[in-house]
Parts: structure tokens; sequence; C-alpha cells
């Protein structure tokens, strides 16, 4: 079974072309850094599919790789983050399958542990064992 990170906004206004630059950009700049070339990155719909009030849609498979699995949240969380500063007016649902995403003004969406080093570094070193 996969889970998938979805993420919306949703406003009255339409974009204007400062805000769709924006969104090309924060993808352009997600896309060109992503860590693995073989997983699903952040995927926004096309806006022509959209209904009149979502100016913005997208999801994410994540991987079933434990050890990919907390660098793929992150990273697409950070540019759901990006776009989200981008349009600050519009109303945001970002959730995984049922579990909703909650938003931090500082910080911008995160999972608890999901940016820990340490965490990471030791949920690596597990993996690795378990491996060799």
């Amino acid at each position: 079974m996969s889970v998938s990170l979805y993420y919306s906004a949703h406003r009255t206004t339409p974009l204007t072309k400062a805000e769709s630059a924006s969104i090309t950009h924060v993808v352009a700049t997600h896309i060109a850094s992503f860590p693995y070339s073989d997983e699903e990155s952040l995927y926004v719909y096309d806006r022509r599919a959209a209904g009149p009030q979502e100016i913005v849609a997208g999801s994410t498979k994540m991987p079933l790789d434990p050890g990919r699995l907390m660098p793929v949240i992150a990273h697409v969380l950070h540019s759901v983050t990006e776009l989200r500063r981008a349009m600050p007016d519009a109303d945001w649902r970002v959730h995984m399958d049922d579990l909703d995403v909650p938003w931090d003004e500082v910080e911008g969406y995160a999972l608890p542990g999901v940016r820990d080093a340490d965490l990471i570094a030791e949920l690596a070193a597990v993996l690795d064992r378990a491996a060799g």
C-alpha cells in the first residue's frame, strides 16, 4: 500500500503572473535539488484542470524504502512551504492521506522528527545494519 502527500491552495482570485512565476521557480528548484531520480518528486497538477477556486494542487507518492522516506518528506514539505509563502493569502491544505500536516509560521510544513539529523542518522544506521 502506498502513501501520498497531497497539497492544495484555494482562493477566489486567480493567480497573478508573479505568483505563477514563483510556482514555476519553486518547482524547477525542487526538481533540480531532489536527491533521488528514481523516486516521485513534487508534482503540481496542470492548473487548467483545477477547479475554479483551486489555484494550486499536487501530490507526491512517498517511497517504500524507509531510508528514503524522511529525506523525501522533508524535501517535498520544504517546497510546499515555499509555495505557500509565495501565496500566503490562499487557504492551504497539506495532508498525507488522512493525516493533516501542520503549518508553523517559522518552520513551515513539517512532521515531527523529519528534520532531526540525529534521528535520520540513527534510522540510516539501523537500516544499514539490517541490510548488511
